[in-house]
């Protein structure tokens, strides 16, 4: 029996790979020593990343400093929770956003280093485990357009496409629209956060008929979560226009 066209193009293809890791080897996402693995990172750039686990908050995903039982933060819910529930139903995150995630997102956001999205799409995947069994949808947060002529892509957007491919479910990159452009949230307190995203963002009707928008369960994606204003404008406009649940999941979010 002689080789099958498929098994030729499988056996052209890892040879093809070899060779570029020849030439290319894969380098460590954080310091770019050379690693075995492609799209990681080194023993030393992983001991000065924090991953969250839990205990976490079962809202906001807030990590809980809880010492001996492991199971002391099954559904427990943090004070900002207690005190005010959040307009989206659930959050994740995969890191602390400190001096050890910062690089990665600031490269990645703003350093033209989308080479970065598998990596860091593959830690979103896990700190998003227990939302992708029943989840109908994946959106971005969105960027303006003119923020976006200026980036030339969405980091956000490269995540959810990443997403999509790991999981299989539906993304859509324009349903959700930031309507005007605002200022950098960067060094604004809470109430001035929730001002300045205040009726930033809309959904496109039309596209959202398309998708199936109502009554979906929708998970959104973005890369840092700071106060939640930027989240919670975008779940209340969704849930406006039908989404019958949104959780958020980030790559890092800010402890404090």
């Amino acid at each position: 029996m002689g080789i099958l066209p498929a098994q030729i193009g499988r056996i052209v293809g890892n040879v093809m790979q070899i060779g570029l890791r020849t030439v290319l080897p894969p380098r460590c996402g954080g310091c770019g020593a050379i690693t075995d693995t492609v799209h990681a990172v080194c023993a030393d750039c992983w001991a000065g990343l924090r991953f969250i686990s839990d205990p976490l908050c079962a809202c906001c995903g807030y990590p809980f400093e809880l010492a001996g039982d492991d199971d002391a933060g099954d559904g427990f819910l943090c004070g900002e929770c207690l005190r005010k529930s959040p307009a989206f139903d659930a959050a994740r995150a995969a890191l602390v956003y400190d001096n050890g995630s910062r690089d990665y997102l600031l490269r990645f956001k703003h350093g033209d280093r989308t080479d970065l999205t598998p990596l860091l799409s593959r830690w979103l995947l896990l700190a998003g485990q227990d939302f992708w069994g029943d989840a109908d949808l994946i959106i971005p947060v969105p960027l303006h357009r003119t923020r976006l002529l200026m980036r030339r892509y969405n980091q956000s957007g490269l995540l959810a496409a990443s997403l999509s491919r790991q999981t299989g479910i539906a993304w859509h990159g324009t349903v959700l629209r930031r309507l005007r452009k605002t200022r950098s949230l960067g060094g604004l307190g809470p109430s001035s956060r929730k001002r300045e995203v205040g009726g930033a963002f809309g959904v496109d009707d039309r596209i959202a008929a398309r998708i199936g928008l109502a009554g979906a369960r929708v998970v959104l994606i973005d890369d840092v979560l700071t106060t939640g204003a930027t989240a919670n404008a975008c779940a209340r406009i969704l849930k406006r226009a039908g989404a019958m649940q949104v959780r958020l999941i980030t790559v890092a979010r800010v402890v404090r």
